[in-house]
C-alpha cells in the first residue's frame, strides 16, 4: 500500500523512548514513544511536513530528509536500509502508475531445473505472499516431517504463525516469525492480495500477529544461520542463501547448507547418504 512509508516512520517513532533522545518523559505522556511535534524538532522538519509523511499524503521526500528522520529516529543499519526501500518503491510508483501485479504461483522451467540441480542442498522457491511453489527432493525430506508441506498448496507464513509445531521445531521461533511478517510487509504490491493474507492472519492468530504487523519489523538479511530441531535427526544448524528474482513478482530462492558438521552428519542421514561424501559446510 501506499502508506507504507509513513506507517513505517510512525511505527519507529512510537518505538523511541524520550530518554534516549535527551527529553524528559513526563508523568502526563500519553504517546507511545516520540511525540509527533518532537521528531519535528530533531530533524528539523516542519510538524505539518511530518504529518504529510505519516498519513501517505507525501510519499516521496528528499534523501536529505529521509537522513534526517534516520538520524532522529536512531535508526539501525537495517531499519535505514529498509526506509530508503520503501521511498524508492513510492517514488517508482508515482513514475509508473498502474494496477498492480497479482500474485505469481508459476515458476519458470530454469528455476525448477536449478532446484534439481542442488540435489544435494536442501531448496525452495518462495512467493511474495510465502507460498511453497516449488521445492527439490532434499528439501522435501527436510521439510515434509516438521508439517511445513501439509496441504495441497503450502505456505511458510502461515506455517510459522499458526502451527503450533513451528515453535517446537525453530529455536528462534520469535525471530523467525518477526521475519515472516517484515517479509509481507516489504513485498506489498498494492493488490489486495496481501492485505487480505494478512487480514486471515490477523483472525486466525489474533495478537501475536497483529502486534508484530503493526510493529512493522525488519525484514532478515539475505543470509544467516537458523536452528531447527528435526524430529528425525534432532539439532541442525542451517546455513540459508536468499537469491531474488527481479523479473518475477519477488519469488525468492532460499538454499540451506549445513553450519557445521553435526548438521552436515544429520542431513546426511535424511538424504540417506553414507558419511564423507562432499557437502558445503558454511563458516
Amino acid at each position: 500500500m501506499d502508506g507504507e512509508l509513513g506507517a513505517f516512520l510512525r511505527s519507529r517513532r512510537e518505538a523511541v523512548q524520550p530518554a534516549q533522545v535527551g527529553l524528559a518523559t513526563g508523568v502526563r505522556r500519553r504517546t507511545p514513544g516520540l511525540r509527533r511535534a518532537e521528531l519535528a524538532t530533531i530533524a528539523q522538519v516542519s510538524v505539518e511536513y511530518l504529518t504529510r509523511l505519516e498519513q501517505g499524503r507525501d510519499t516521496r521526500p528528499s534523501p536529505e530528509i529521509l537522513a534526517a528522520l534516520a538520524d532522529a529516529l536512531l535508526l539501525d543499519d537495517a531499519d535505514r536500509e529498509h526506509l530508503r526501500q520503501l521511498a524508492a518503491a513510492n517514488h517508482s510508483r508515482g513514475l509508473c502508475p498502474g494496477e498492480r501485479p497479482a500474485v505469481s504461483r508459476g515458476v519458470r522451467p530454469t528455476v525448477r531445473a536449478v532446484l534439481d540441480a542442488l540435489r544435494d542442498s536442501p531448496a525452495y522457491v518462495l512467493n511474495r505472499l510465502g507460498d511453497v511453489l516449488a521445492w527439490n527432493d532434499a528439501f522435501d525430506r527436510l521439510a515434509r516431517p516438521l508439517g511445513l508441506l501439509d496441504g495441497h498448496r503450502p505456505n511458510l507464513v502461515w506455517f510459522v504463525l499458526t502451527d503450533e509445531r513451528a515453535r517446537d521445531h525453530f529455536s528462534d521461533w520469535a525471530r523467525l516469525a518477526d521475519h515472516q511478517v517484515a517479509e509481507l510487509h516489504r513485498l506489498r504490491q498494492g493488490d489486495r492480495a496481501t492485505d487480505d493474507f494478512a487480514e486471515r492472519l490477523a483472525r486466525t492468530v489474533g495478537v501475536p500477529f497483529t502486534q508484530r504487523w503493526q510493529r512493522r519489523p525488519v525484514a532478515a538479511p539475505v543470509t544467516g544461520v537458523r536452528g531447527l530441531r528435526h524430529p528425525e535427526v534432532g539439532l541442525l544448524r542451517l546455513t540459508y542463501e536468499t537469491l531474488e528474482f527481479a523479473d518475477s513478482d519477488h519469488q525468492r530462492l532460499i538454499v540451506h547448507l549445513p553450519a557445521d558438521a553435526a548438521t552436515a552428519a544429520g542431513l546426511d542421514r535424511l538424504q540417506g547418504r553414507l558419511p564423507g561424501h562432499l557437502r558445503s559446510v558454511a563458516g
